[in-house]
């Protein structure tokens, strides 16, 4: 690790320190096992949630939410305000070590409320608003990436090439609500859906929190927190029992091969070998599963694009009426 510059060593540290956190929440399993639950009552029902809310437990998740929120809100403000300060990208900046102290405090915290109060957001709110946060995320990071590797294998970005540096000075303010407002809506609980969706989140944390450094904008980290939906989308359907999990792993894995590879550099064969993996795998999948249920691996992508153009064609339209009126 000598030769790694200390940017990359504290980004490594992080993610060893995500990793820690993410074991550390098995630790919470004795206080886990004194919390009665109801029924589950179908998709709409959020399962993990106390049968008897109070004030505290509500006081706590919110009031540590709101925390939280108004903490990163506070970074990304100061961040851009001060800019000019942060043109070394290839260091870390005093923004930097206090987004990861912040980040890694506040896993603390949400440790200490699972096991004291066990509560979070979803008392108070729809199970599909935190999903529904990170879906645009998403298409958000699709937005931006767009003019840079295309949208559909390398080409089709440059429409939205007006609208990427407005979202990239202010996308920081939706990507730390929506990841915050997920990352409280859960207990810290020790089913694999959960400890896989809060390393995501850990993950999805420490990237704000390198903001204005190389780590941030790197294509590869990038990509990689992309795509690692996949992997939790996946787990989350095969441990509650659901068929769909290939709607899951096939839908985000055409998202990769479509879209988000070609912003990677790979070379004409390796892409090749990618896709003859993936259609191979939908051959052996579908030819056991039904080829009636091949649709499952469009559903996502065609959600994705859809709201994409959606998003981005009414973001340009109010862009050119704003400066028609001006």
């Amino acid at each position: 690790m000598s030769n790694i510059s200390p940017l990359w060593k504290a980004f490594w540290i992080a993610v060893a320190g995500a990793v820690l956190a993410t074991f550390a929440i098995l630790t919470l399993q004795p206080f886990l096992d004194r919390v009665p639950h109801l029924p589950d009552q179908g998709a709409a029902w959020y399962y993990w949630k106390r049968i008897d809310p109070d004030w505290a437990s509500r006081a706590t998740a919110w009031g540590f939410y709101l925390a939280h929120q108004i903490f990163f809100w506070g970074l990304i403000w100061w961040a851009v305000r001060h800019r000019d300060e942060l043109r070394d990208r290839g260091r870390m900046h005093a923004v930097n070590w206090i987004g990861l102290i912040g980040t890694f405090a506040f896993i603390g915290l949400h440790y200490l409320q699972t096991a004291v109060w066990y509560d979070g957001l979803a008392q108070d709110t729809s199970v599909f608003s935190s999903q529904i946060s990170v879906i645009f995320l998403l298409i958000i990071v699709l937005m931006i990436e767009a003019p840079r590797r295309g949208l559909f294998f390398g080409y089709g970005g440059g429409w939205l090439k007006t609208l990427r540096p407005m979202l990239i000075r202010y996308h920081g303010y939706y990507f730390a609500w929506a990841v915050i407002y997920t990352y409280w809506f859960h207990p810290m609980e020790t089913t694999p859906g959960h400890l896989l969706g809060f390393f995501y989140t850990f993950l999805l944390l420490i990237q704000g929190a390198f903001v204005f450094t190389r780590v941030h904008t790197n294509k590869w980290w990038t990509v990689t927190l992309e795509a690692s939906v996949l992997v939790h989308g996946v787990t989350v359907a095969l441990v509650a029992g659901q068929e769909i999990w290939p709607m899951f792993l096939f839908g985000f894995a055409a998202m990769f091969i479509v879209t988000q590879m070609h912003g990677l550099g790979l070379s004409r064969p390796v892409r090749g070998v990618i896709l003859a993996v993936f259609a191979g795998s939908v051959y052996v999948v579908y030819s056991e599963r039904g080829w009636a249920q091949l649709n499952e691996i469009i559903r996502i992508p065609v959600i994705d694009y859809g709201l994409l153009a959606i998003l981005g064609g009414l973001a340009i339209w109010l862009t050119r009426r704003r400066r028609k009126a001006a």
